[in-house]
């Protein structure tokens, strides 16, 4: 059976569903549930199978899909988590453009199937720019709002930057190899070597929003809160994240790879940490701390572990989820995300629980999922430079620290609360909850002989680690607890204004890029515009000015001479008129009168020479010969 059907059942799906229009909640959350189901069950098979399938277009270009084991366990998570979110979304979301909201959900989901069973550069394109496409018209959702499309376009327009890069591989792997198969990654040498792997690591990080891409993330919370959750958790952020540890075996042999994509990952993971630290915004704060665990799947890559970056990735994508899922029923409940304002422990309590059991993943918890495979990225991170792993555990403090500061000032409880906040009703809760069943489930993993077990089927190993360097991140983990409740305790406006409202905001990053590219950009295209009218157009305008005097030459010569000679024509024609009228009548009446005439008076005297006398023919017979011998006589 061919493996396109994975990609291509909810892509189909999801089209149909967007073209419908609105219908009933129920009549949506049936169909998308039995749509992402199906692909949930073809996703199972294919893995357990081994399908794979081509579409030839031409001798030297054809499509191909096939399974590694870290695609194959990504390709059953993607439908798992759009399942669950595109459920609630059906039940949550607001009525007016829900089915169009639903169809492209469900459509995202199959645009990252493709990303997925994508076995050469160009299926993977194809997958790749379709669920940018989705991206920017789901954060564009609520578009009678002038910033959300907006929004939605600065997330495209930084995402489509990075995406500079995978064109420039794409082009270089068939220039050099005449295919785009992923197995000719591994073949290339020199330039193009590094242009494929580091056009594909660029693309990677601006699609997980990494350094310095990260700002788009915040953009793209103008998005509801179900696509917030879906973006992060399975499709678009994960990616990048996901490309990088199936081609790791085959990027990492071009120089300087691994160091380049640790860099970018330890960088954006303590950026992000520092961030969402400093965050007042709920929403935001999630979005920071994906900036941060993605980078950690970077370190992954970059060690030469991507089984453990794939093993975070699912992690995460499990208590991220349902994560801004709470957030969004929280931040809805109060009018705000601001997280000053809320505390709705009392109001939301089995809300409250669920996001209780997400955050211990987000913050490295130990029997949490989340917690094992950071430990992991410790590990992987140790067999590189001890200092390497200390700043993993760095950045594990500050996961800690953010996951404690949004899920007290979220569903802590206020004593004097008198507020009158509607719960959430089941449909909405049911989604969290199979999330957050997700995430108890990959608390096994730290069963070892399971752990082992999940690597091998996988096709790897998990890293060994000294119990040194465990206790060292249990106990940078405490401190990020305690520092999170002291700032709970003692700042619960942090980010709320002043310098950490500022720092709040990447650190000034999105600053940094306005006036390092965006007003460069903007002058030299001010610039390039001057150029254009004033020289370029110069001399178009020159012709055209010339063109207006030759006019007005031949207009003048028109007036003066050929309209001169016109004129004369007509009054010498009109002089012939009148002459004509005054001889013309007589003229030609007297030609064939006078002709008329002459004939009547040659007819009388031939007339004369009838005479009927035979004499006189005999006399006229004669006179002619001797007129015919005189002129014979007179020519010799």
């Amino acid at each position: 059976m061919t493996l396109w059907l994975l990609p291509l059942l909810p892509i189909c799906a999801g089209v149909i569903i967007a073209a419908m229009g609105d219908r009933p909640r129920a009549w949506l959350a049936t169909l998308a549930v039995a749509i992402l189901g199906a692909t949930l069950i073809l996703a199972l098979l294919a893995g357990a199978q081994g399908w794979s399938a081509t579409l030839v277009w031409s001798d030297t270009i054809q499509l191909s899909a096939a399974l590694t084991p870290i695609s194959a366990a990504i390709g059953v998570l993607v439908p798992a988590i759009a399942l669950a979110v595109t459920f609630h979304a059906a039940r949550h979301e607001h009525t007016q453009g829900i089915g169009r909201l639903i169809g492209l959900m469900i459509l995202f989901t199959g645009g990252m199937e493709l990303v997925v069973v994508a076995d050469d550069l160009l299926t993977l394109l194809i997958g790749w720019e379709l669920i940018g496409a989705c991206s920017w018209a789901l954060i564009a959702h609520k578009w009678r709002d002038i910033e959300n499309p907006r929004s939605g376009l600065y997330a495209f327009v930084m995402t489509r930057l990075g995406d500079l890069g995978l064109f420039a591989a794409v082009m270089a792997l068939f220039a050099a190899t005449g295919s785009f198969n992923f197995a000719g990654i591994a073949t290339l040498e020199g330039p193009l070597q590094w242009v494929v792997a580091y056009g594909i690591l660029i693309s990677a990080a601006s699609k997980a929003g990494q350094v310095p891409f990260s700002p788009w993330l915040f953009r793209a919370m103008a998005g509801p809160s179900s696509v917030s959750a879906l973006l992060h958790a399975a499709t678009l952020v994960a990616a990048g994240a996901y490309i990088l540890a199936r081609l790791q075996p085959s990027l990492a042999l071009a120089p300087g790879f691994g160091a380049t994509a640790i860099t970018i990952g330890l960088s954006t993971a303590l950026a992000g940490g520092i961030t969402g630290v400093l965050q007042n915004h709920a929403k935001r704060l999630l979005a920071a701390s994906t900036s941060a665990q993605l980078g950690f799947m970077f370190v992954a890559v970059g060690a030469g572990y991507p089984v453990v970056a794939a093993l975070h990735l699912i992690a995460h994508a499990t208590f991220k989820a349902p994560l801004f899922l709470s957030a969004g029923l929280a931040g809805e409940g109060v009018g705000t995300y601001r997280l000053d304002r809320m505390r709705l422990g009392k109001a939301m309590p089995l809300l409250g629980v669920l996001s209780a059991v997400a955050a211990m993943g987000l913050a490295g918890i130990p029997a949490t999922g989340g917690g094992w495979s950071k430990e992991e990225i410790v590990k992987a991170a140790e067999h590189i430079d001890v200092w390497l792993a200390l700043a993993v555990m760095l950045g594990g403090a500050l996961s800690a620290a953010y996951a404690t500061r949004f899920q007290l000032l979220v569903f802590g409880r206020c004593s004097e609360d008198e507020r009158e906040i509607a719960r959430p009703g089941w449909g909405e809760i049911l989604g969290i909850a199979a999330l957050v069943a997700m995430t108890l489930g990959l608390s096994l993993l730290w069963f070892s002989p399971l752990a082992k077990a999940a690597a091998a089927a996988l096709g790897s190993t998990l890293p060994h680690g000294s119990a040194l360097a465990l206790g060292l991140s249990l106990t940078f983990l405490a401190a990020g607890v305690a520092g999170g409740l002291y700032l709970v305790r003692h700042f619960p406006k942090l980010g709320a204004q002043g310098a950490s409202a500022s720092a709040s905001d990447w650190l000034g990053l999105p600053g940094l890029i306005d006036l390092a590219v965006v007003r460069p950009v903007d002058a030299l295209a001010r610039a390039a515009a001057w150029v254009d009218d004033h020289i370029l157009d110069a001399g178009p305008r020159g012709v055209a000015a010339l063109a207006r005097s030759g006019s007005a030459i031949i207009a003048a010569a028109d007036n003066q001479v050929v309209d001169q000679g016109i004129r004369r024509t007509a009054a010498f024609a009109d002089w012939l008129a009148r002459v004509s009228d005054r001889f013309g009548e007589a003229v030609s009446d007297g030609i064939p009168e006078g002709t008329a005439r002459l004939t009547g008076m040659i007819g009388r005297d031939l007339r004369r020479l009838q005479t009927g006398l035979s004499h006189h023919y005999y006399a006229y017979i004669i006179g002619g010969v001797f007129a015919v011998l005189a002129i014979l006589a007179a020519g010799a």
